[in-house]
Parts: C-alpha cells; structure tokens; sequence
C-alpha cells in the first residue's frame, strides 16, 4: 500500500496558518454581511459620504464631471485631460486682492442694464471689483474669452431664470465681446428671450426670462412685479419649447419663491375662469419645480453633447444685524466683505436650498451644480445699494433714508458675477 503523497511546503503552512488563526463562525458571519451590504449599497454609501461640497454647506449634489468619470467619458467641452481635483473644492477658498482686476471696464461694455452700472450712478469707490477668488489647494483657471468664443462656434449658450441668472449672462456677454469686431456683434431682445449673437462664429449668448422655470403669473419679462405669485404645476413645456437645441444651459431659479412660508400652485391652466388653486410648503413648490427641470432636462436634451449648469441661490444682505452692523441697516454704505467663512445670512433659507441636494443627488440627470451661494455671502459690498437707474421717481422721505430703497439683491458689473462665469468657465472646459 502506497504511503498518501507528502503535503507541498505552501500548502503545508498555509494550513498551519489555518489552524493558528482559525475565524470564529461568528466573525465570518459578520464579514460576509458587510461584504454583502458594502456590494449591494456601494453607491449609495459613495453619495453619502463623497459629498464634492464643505460640511458648513447646507445641500450637496453630484456633478456631471463626477459622472462622467464613472462612465469613463470625457465631457462635452473639456480641453485636453480633465483637471484632477480631488481635495480641491472650486467653491470653498477665500476673496484677494488683484490689481489685474476688474476683467473689463463698466464704460467699455455696453450691454450692461442701467440697473447693473454703479460707476455710471455715482458710486464713489472701486474697491469692489478689485477682488478675485482663490479656492483652497488650487486656483481657477483664467478666462479665456478666445476659447470660450471658438468653443461656441455654431452653438448656443443660454442662461435661464430671474434678474440674477440675467447678470450672470450680461458679465458673459462683457467678458467675450471685446474679442469680436463691433459690426460682427448685436443684441437683440424680443420678449422674454434676449439674444447676443457673435456673427463671425455663428454663435449665440443668450438669456430667457423665466422666474420660476415653470409658466406663471410673473413671465412678462417687462411686468412682473405681481405679489400673489402663482405657478401652473408641471408647466415647463411652455418655456421649455424655447431652450430646445441650446448645448450649454445654464439653469437658476430661488429668490421668486421666497414669498413666505406657504407658496401657490395652479393645479388646472390659468385660462379656466374658476382656478383649481392649492397652496403647500413652499420647499414641495421648490421641489415640483427641480423635478420638472431635470426630467426636461433628460427628455429633451442630447447629454453626449450638451453641457448643464444650475447655479445655486444669489444671497441678499437685507439686514446688516447678520453681520453685527446696525439693526436697522442693509448693504446700504458697505465697503467692505464679510470676514467670518462660516458666514450664512437670515435671507438664505436652508430648507429650501436643501431640497437642491436631495432633488440632484436621487437624479441620474448629469448636472453640473454651481456653488455660489457661501462665496458670494460674503460679499456685503457689492452689491447695487443704491447706485443704478431706478424704476421710479424717489419720493422726499427715501431721499431722506437712502437704505430704504437700496437694493441689496442684484450686483454692481463688473464685479461678484464675472466670478460665478469664471467658475462656469473653469467647470466647463476643466471639470
């Protein structure tokens, strides 16, 4: 009878180990479930904890650059290899001073609303186009007015929203302009849709006048100052037609829906004389309208080759006691920016800028989410106040009280919003 074959020395030790280091049945249960879990969850848990945003800020999101990494795809206009930026977020650094700034001169863009022109309107200082944005751990890329031109060459690049989203669109159209010859350049506008056109590219910078995204009582681009706003429910369609064929879209809408904690939704068409009219939590209209956006978004849009924005609510500085100014100031006669980086003002509601996260973050959609709310609360001193064209005649008593009527929402060009494009730019073409 053959004696049985001698172990191999590996397999001799492995088994030696085996018995040395034998795992408890319990233990091994154990592993195979967080095994089972972390396969079965694993994207969830990536949600959950790789959040792109600084844990001060109130709502999270993907971005599109996020998934198209996942996918292994390069994004539709990104330049050579895209920017490795991980442990850099864009969004969180700190304002510096720049003597290079501002990027153009208020006088040499005429495109400017008079709303928007504070050197024209006799404000007396400059410092506040002087500041540019440094992120933590990286730097943004410089504007690159050529590159974004021959980018849209045969395109359309359209901002949609309320006044802010228009001047953001407005500092566009002055950072590119210089680059193309006066007779090659017009601007049009024709109701809600304003268009700047660069004829020798045959590209389009546009705006669209849409508040709420959704149709509402408030779409008149001229008249619109309505204090019962109202939103039809799931009516993006009737906008919507107008963005089709765009291939870089850039989405705002919040500061028309802070009217209180209650908001009104059209439940029928605002033709029908007796109106089917609810009011909800003003974060569920919010929410509705998200909804609605993103599922335009993905059935009416080509991803492979379009570019999304959403850029994040514009703060106010309504009430200097945020700060620790006087209680009965605003941004009236502020010179100077915020210095506290965990700075969130009373205006800024936190519930609803929440839904933004909860809303992206469960949508395949690809969307890029621009961050500009926490910088830009900082920014106290560059604001309009009261230095721009005034829709009526001041009475005595606000010539007496000029922070009665300083505007503390909109923002001097040029100034805070060639930020938000330099961000557009660096997330567009270095994502």
């Amino acid at each position: 009878m053959k004696p049985p074959p001698s172990s191999s020395p590996s397999s001799s030790s492995s088994a030696a180990l085996l018995r040395k280091g034998r795992l408890s049945p319990y233990i091994f249960t154990l592993l195979a479930f967080i095994l089972f879990v972390t396969i079965l969850y694993g994207e969830d848990f990536s949600c959950i904890f790789g959040s792109q945003f600084d844990t001060y800020r109130p709502y999270q999101s993907l971005s599109s650059s996020s998934i198209a990494k996942k996918k292994g795809e390069k994004l539709p206009f990104a330049v050579g290899e895209a920017a490795e930026r991980d442990g850099c977020d864009l969004f969180s650094g700190r304002w510096v001073w720049d003597d290079d700034r501002p990027l153009y001169e208020e006088s040499e863009c005429p495109y400017i609303q008079p709303q928007l022109t504070c050197q024209e309107h006799g404000r007396p200082d400059t410092d506040y186009q002087h500041w540019r944005w440094q992120p933590h751990g990286c730097s943004l890329p410089s504007f690159n007015a050529t590159l974004m031109m021959e980018s849209l060459r045969d395109k359309r690049m359209m901002f949609v929203g309320d006044s802010l989203n228009r001047g953001q669109f407005v500092s566009m159209v002055c950072l590119v302009h210089k680059i193309i010859p006066d007779q090659a350049k017009s601007m049009i506008t024709n109701g809600s849709l304003t268009v700047f056109r660069a004829k020798d590219y045959n590209a389009t910078i546009e705006f669209y006048w849409a508040p709420f995204l959704l149709e509402s009582n408030s779409d008149d681009a001229i008249v619109h100052r309505i204090s019962d706003r109202l939103v039809r429910k799931g009516s993006i369609i009737k906008h919507g037609k107008h963005w089709k064929g765009v291939d870089i879209m850039v989405f705002n809408t919040y500061l028309w829906w802070m009217t209180g904690l209650k908001f009104k939704i059209l439940q029928g068409r605002f033709e029908d004389e007796d109106k089917d009219i609810v009011e909800v939590p003003t974060e569920e209209a919010y929410r509705m309208a998200m909804k609605s956006m993103l599922r335009w978004v993905k059935r009416n849009m080509d991803l492979s080759k379009t570019r999304v924005f959403f850029t994040s609510m514009s703060p106010s500085h309504a009430k200097s006691v945020d700060w620790g100014g006087d209680a009965e100031g605003n941004c009236y006669n502020e010179t100077s920016m915020i210095q506290d980086k965990n700075y969130w003002g009373s205006d800024s509601r936190k519930n609803v800028m929440s839904v933004i996260g909860e809303v992206f973050r469960k949508s395949k959609v690809p969307i890029t989410f621009l961050n500009i709310t926490q910088l830009s609360s900082y920014r106290k001193d560059a604001h309009t106040s009261i230095y721009k064209k005034q829709w009526s005649p001041l009475t005595p008593e606000q010539l007496a009280n000029p922070r009665s009527y300083a505007d503390c929402v909109h923002w001097c060009l040029p100034g805070l919003q060639d930020t938000w494009n330099e961000l557009l730019f660096a997330k567009l073409f270095y994502p």
